[in-house]
């Protein structure tokens, strides 16, 4: 099999939380070779990363794209947990799974999780579970008006949509920027039709409580420190359009991580790998080429 037939074959993988959940995964490339960890926004499921991942093994890493609990086709949480703990202890999870270090690409949530993770790890002097960090339009400060924008377009609609074409219509009016697409199949993979004949999104709602309340904002100070301590290689990639991250924002955490690298990626909004997946894409494997190719496995 050469490298592109490598590169296009998709491999259904799994792994445990650390409280039992079964979480899905979709691999491409040699499992042999360094591991590119994928993950997710709220709301999207592994599915989101697959042009990304693609290209990845093309270039010769073993790409991950794991579905967040309560997410995709891992298993919803029975207690509803979902804080940025729960998720944090995932990442390590998955993360201590491979033979080295997995470089993270964390997208909001999936970002969000990724620092929890590596902070966690700096309290505890444990080993870092990452060769690399890439944080998507994602850092230690975030615009309120655009986290509630985006939970509320998760919250609308808990009856379900009646077509597909009711469901991208909504989709339209959340992203206007983003051309829509003619072939709604690929909504399937983020829709659940069920046994009332409606299309309900892949998540679980329980997901959305208790998000963005005094006590769950007070919890995000702590990825000030886990910023500070961050000493692996760092990219952060933000959509100049995005409504979550601002310039301000950006600026700051790439004062917190000096060595930090930083691309602003035109025409991109809160989605960046979606909107431009092409200039995304690229953006991660220059960073990787410089500066994670070339490190031996700890």
């Amino acid at each position: 099999m050469n490298r592109d037939e490598v590169s296009s074959t998709r491999q259904g993988i799994s792994f445990k939380s650390p409280d039992g959940l079964t979480l899905r995964a979709d691999a491409w490339g040699n499992p042999q070779a360094a591991p590119v960890l994928l993950l997710h926004g709220g709301g999207q499921t592994r599915h989101a990363w697959a042009g990304t991942a693609a290209a990845l093994a093309a270039e010769g890493w073993y790409a991950v794209s794991l579905d967040a609990r309560g997410h995709g086709d891992s298993d919803w949480c029975p207690r509803g947990d979902y804080n940025h703990e729960a998720f944090a202890a995932d990442v390590t999870a998955v993360s201590e799974v491979f033979e080295r270090a997995p470089v993270l690409v964390g997208a909001s949530l999936g970002g969000m999780s990724s620092l929890f993770a590596l902070g966690r790890a700096q309290r505890e002097n444990r080993p870092t579970p990452a060769s690399a960090l890439v944080l998507v339009d994602i850092a230690t400060r975030m615009e309120i008006d655009g986290a509630r924008r985006i939970l509320k377009f998760m919250s609308q609609m808990p009856q379900g949509f009646s077509s597909l074409e009711e469901a991208a219509e909504a989709i339209a009016t959340y992203n206007p920027h983003r051309p829509r697409s003619r072939d709604l199949e690929g909504l399937k993979k983020n829709l659940r039709l069920k046994e009332d004949g409606r299309y309900r999104w892949h998540w679980d709602p329980a997901f959305v409580n208790g998000r963005l309340t005094p006590s769950s904002m007070k919890i995000l100070d702590s990825l000030d420190d886990a910023a500070r301590g961050l000493s692996i290689p760092t990219l952060l990639v933000r959509g100049r359009m995005s409504d979550l991250l601002s310039q301000e924002g950006a600026d700051e955490f790439l004062a917190q991580v000096p060595h930090s690298q930083f691309v602003d990626i035109s025409g991109a909004g809160h989605m960046v790998a979606g909107d431009r997946n092409d200039h995304f894409t690229r953006a991660v494997l220059d960073f990787l080429a410089r500066e994670v190719a070339n490190i031996p496995p700890a």
